[in-house]
């Protein structure tokens, strides 16, 4: 989720209007050729946590009902229907557990009222048009051994939210200078024939320097190297990371917006109002393991 700077009470908030925010484009004119793209049906990134969990990331997935997420130290998106009804929602609180954090992406309905909203931001998503990917002869793959040190970089750059096992959503790549890491970018959302860019940041001692520009880059060949197109997620407000991207060749594809609420304290399983049984604790993890 981009790094925001609102916490509302009501996600229906009103679209920027900043002339240097990008405009949006219709879908079908952005030119980026894609898998399936004739196909019938939602785009894959009009709901990509929903699209990736039951894709090339099933086998992160964690299942109750309708509602699917991430393991709570790999990523905090959960993924809802495209209609969400009050099963869902009980069941988003079922697999959570009271008082958890739930995130969501490209939903814009309110939760039920006893949902309390911690997080709320207009986003924008964007997808390679015509990027410049190219491989960084000084970006070094990083892995499980780095982990405490992107943490550390998350924690100084706020990019967003980083777990200790992002890092097994895709490939992250970094820059160290005399030993520290201090760039990094990778790979998170994998909807089928796309693949999300994420985590980029830089240190405020490096900036300047291009070195963000220069991962985007790289992250961006390997992606396509696999034949998939490259897309990513910033806040709205980040009008200053919007205009970088574009300059690299990325469209607006659509308007989109991140959600955080907090599981309603006495949540409790109750009968499945599809199927007239009890709802129980339990969860069920999809996919390969």
């Amino acid at each position: 989720m981009p790094e925001a700077t609102s916490r509302l009470t009501n996600p229906h908030t009103s679209r920027s209007t900043d002339p240097s925010t990008p405009r949006a484009t219709d879908p079908s004119a952005v030119g980026v050729p894609h898998p399936g793209a004739e196909a019938e049906g939602p785009h894959p990134l009009d709901n990509p946590t929903r699209a990736s969990l039951t894709g090339p990331h099933a086998h992160f997935a964690e299942r109750r009902g309708r509602i699917l997420r991430y393991g709570a130290d790999v990523t905090p998106w959960l993924a809802l229907p495209d209609a969400p009804d009050a099963q869902d929602w009980a069941d988003a609180a079922a697999l959570a557990g009271p008082g958890a954090l739930v995130t969501v992406t490209a939903f814009r309905e309110p939760p039920p009222a006893d949902w309390e909203i911690v997080f709320h931001a207009e986003g924008v998503q964007l997808v390679d048009a015509s990027v410049d990917a190219a491989p960084d002869p000084e970006a070094v793959l990083l892995g499980p051994a780095d982990v405490p040190d992107m943490l550390d970089l998350v924690e100084r750059t706020r990019p967003g939210p980083f777990l200790p096992r992002t890092v097994e959503l895709g490939t992250y790549l970094g820059i160290r200078r005399a030993g520290v890491l201090v760039a990094m970018a990778g790979e998170r959302l994998h909807p089928p024939g796309w693949t999300e860019i994420s985590g980029v940041c830089t240190d405020s001692s490096v900036r300047g320097q291009g070195l963000a520009t220069r991962l985007v880059r790289a992250v961006a060949h390997g992606i396509r190297e696999r034949g998939e197109t490259p897309f990513l997620h910033a806040a709205a407000s980040n009008t200053s990371a919007i205009r970088l991207y574009e300059s690299l060749g990325f469209t607006l594809r659509r308007r989109t917006a991140f959600l955080s609420a907090v599981v309603p304290a006495g949540a409790e399983p109750h009968a499945d109002a599809r199927t007239g049984g009890q709802v129980t604790g339990s969860l069920e993890r999809v996919g390969r393991q």
